[in-house]
Parts: C-alpha cells; structure tokens; sequence
C-alpha cells in the first residue's frame, strides 16, 4: 500500500508532464482504433461469405458479361443446387454522391442469398411487377422510404430515366450483410435492351452457384470453367470468399499500410511514456540512492518505477478507450453512406489496445529500471540533476 501511494505521488509530481503524457498515449489509442476498425470494416464483406457458393466471371475481366446460356449449362452440373444471375445496374438517384448497390438479379436470387429477410406477401408482389424493387433497411432509414413509394434512378450504364416501385424492404439476418443494397429485376432491364440496344440484350454480369458440398468447390469450378473453354466468353469460376478478396485485392497495398500504421502508433506509444520515464528516472537518481541506504531493496524499487509506467499507460488507454467510442461513431457519420455497413470498434481492437498499454507501460519502464540498479548508492548521492 505504501509503495503505491509512492508510485501515485511519483506520478503525478510533475502534473503538466504527466498530462502531456497521458494525453499523447490517449490520442494515439484512438488513432490506433480507428485505424483497426477501417481495417476490419473493409475486410467485412469477406466475412459475410457463404461456403457454399461459387461465383462465375467472365475471364477477361469482371466488367465483360456473360451470356443467358450459360445458366442451364452450369444447372445441369452434378452437385450444383442452383444458379442466380446478377447484373450491377449503377444509376444516380438524387446526385451522385448517393450511392449504395443497384443490381438487376434473377428472380431465384433471394433462394441462393437466403440471408436477405423479405417479408413472404412482400416478395410475393415484387416477383409480379415487372418495374418492382426491394431495398434494405438500411436505405429506408437514410432516405425515408417506405412500400409504394417510387424509386427513380437516372441511367448510366443503362441510359434514361428508370423508375422503380419499392414492393419489398429485406432485413440482414446478421451483422455481417449488407443492409444497403437494392435489388431489381433482370428480366426488366433485359426488355428494355432489346427495343433500345437490341446487342446488349441477353447477357449477365456474373453467375452465383450454390453447391451441395462446399467440399467440392474446387472441383466444380474446374467443371464450370471446362465447359466454356475456349469459347468467345471463357469464364473464372471461384468461391465466394476469393471473389470478395479479388476486390480488396486493388487496395491491399493500403490496407497493409494501414495496419502498419496502426502498430506503428504502439512504438509511438512507448516513445512517448520512455521518454517520460527516461527523465524521471535521471531526476530521481539521488532519491532511488536514497531509498537504497534506507533499506528499499531491488524489487520495491523496481515497483516504484514500473508502477509509475504502468500507471501513466493505463490512464491514458482508459482514456483512449472511452474516446475510441464516439471518434468511431463520428468517423462513421463523415463517411459516404453505403461505404461501410457497418462501422464499429471491436472488442479485438480494444483488448489490442488495452494489451498494448500494458506491454508499453512494462517495456518504458526497462531503461530507467536497469539504469537505477546498476547506479551504486555512492555515486547515486553525488549525482547532482
């Protein structure tokens, strides 16, 4: 109890270093979260994939289509359980800083996507208008929509003026799906091509195959791929994991920085708290000399100095921590809606930060703790500073 009242005093003795102290490793906890929530909340979509399905590509690239047929060939693969198609729509609703996923789909996609929660009597009418959508909660939040109202998009990559009717609101099952997506027919856009642009009529921006046995995946896809070897249309077949990860691939050089700055912040860390032990420890020279002839033996002098540390490193991860929460929450409302469906600290990145204060708090205490052992009472008392 005496030894942490010592550590306590010592601590705050210089009250404005102190303050700088815990204010430097406070900012640099929450830089350090942020850093890792941006980081997790990329690689989300990865998450959020399924085992059981694959996703056929054209070969080329992702933005080459692929033909209708297609579908019935692969379907009639053993160990295939069905076959949805998908096409990004785009669009500019309001301007074009609104943006979330337009697609047009197959109407057998909410069997292949099962986690996309549609009320039964919902779907029931959207299978039946043409001109029907189905968006997500999380854009009738953001845009105060409700059933009946009329969604119009203003054309890109399909010109015009297209006005769809909301017949349906999904639900993401879990945290993991993308709550911000909306959905609309293919066979509708695919009329449209053929009275406007009678070429593009027929084709499909990518397949997604749900499988009996995720075991199989390689092999199926292998099979998929054979079957259209060497034709004008060659395909990339691969699960739905690795399709995610092709996208994240463009900014992996960013992501990997960005983790590296994050732990490069806990060097900048300990930096900071070394520094401060470095300079009370050779203030207190004569004093740890003092406590030496008073009978203070090694270890109370190393609990001294590594309390004093541990002290200043926990106050300001606490600090930190509590500060993580709203600078997420705020970070978050600057962002583009629809960039990240979900934003949040995880409790990963908080017991990274907390393991981290400790670990800084041990290791700034190292320098200090060796310098006041190896200094002898004698030439701790003529030291002069």
């Amino acid at each position: 109890m005496y030894i942490l009242r010592l550590v306590t005093k010592n601590a705050l003795r210089h009250k404005l270093r102190s303050i700088l102290t815990i204010l430097g490793i406070a900012i640099a906890v929450v830089a350090f979260g942020l850093l890792q929530t941006v980081v997790s909340a990329w690689h989300l979509g990865v998450e959020a994939t399924k085992e059981n399905r694959l996703v056929t590509r054209q070969a080329v690239s992702f933005i080459f289509p692929l033909p209708l047929a297609y579908r019935d060939r692969i379907m009639h693969l053993e160990g295939v359980d069905d076959v949805c198609y998908a096409d990004w729509f785009g669009g500019i609703y309001i301007d074009k800083k609104q943006f979330f996923p337009r697609m047009a789909v197959s109407d057998n996609f909410f069997d292949v996507y099962p986690e996309y929660l549609v009320p039964k009597d919902q779907l029931s009418v959207y299978l039946k208008e043409r001109n029907a959508c189905i968006v997500g909660s999380e854009l009738v939040t953001r845009y105060h929509l409700k059933v009946g109202d009329i969604l119009p998009l203003e054309g890109d990559i399909y010109p015009g003026r297209w006005e769809f009717v909301i017949r349906g609101i999904y639900s993401p099952r879990d945290k993991a799906t993308d709550p911000s997506n909306m959905i609309m027919h293919w066979s509708y856009i695919d009329e449209q091509m053929k009275k406007d642009a009678p070429m593009r009529a027929g084709w499909v921006g990518w397949y997604v195959v749900a499988i009996h046995n995720p075991g199989e995946s390689a092999t199926l896809s292998k099979q998929i791929d054979d079957l259209f070897a060497n034709s004008p249309a060659e395909t990339k077949t691969e699960t739905e994991r690795a399709f995610q990860q092709n996208f994240l691939a463009g900014a992996g050089a960013i992501l990997t920085a960005m983790n590296l700055i994050s732990f490069v912040i806990i060097g900048i860390i300990m930096l900071v708290l070394g520094n401060t032990m470095i300079m009370a420890a050779r203030e207190r020279v004569r004093e740890y000399a003092v406590f030496k002839t008073l009978g203070f033996s090694a270890r109370h002098l190393v609990g001294l100095i590594a309390g004093e540390s541990l002290m200043l490193s926990c106050i300001g991860s606490a600090i930190g921590i509590s500060v993580a929460f709203p600078a997420t929450m705020g970070f978050a409302s600057m962002l583009p809606k629809g960039w990240f469906p979900i934003f949040e600290l995880e409790s990963t990145t908080l017991m990274l930060a907390a393991g981290a204060a400790i670990l800084v708090g041990v290791a700034a205490s190292l320098f200090p703790i060796q310098r006041s052992l190896s200094t002898t009472i004698v030439d701790g008392l003529r030291q002069i500073g």
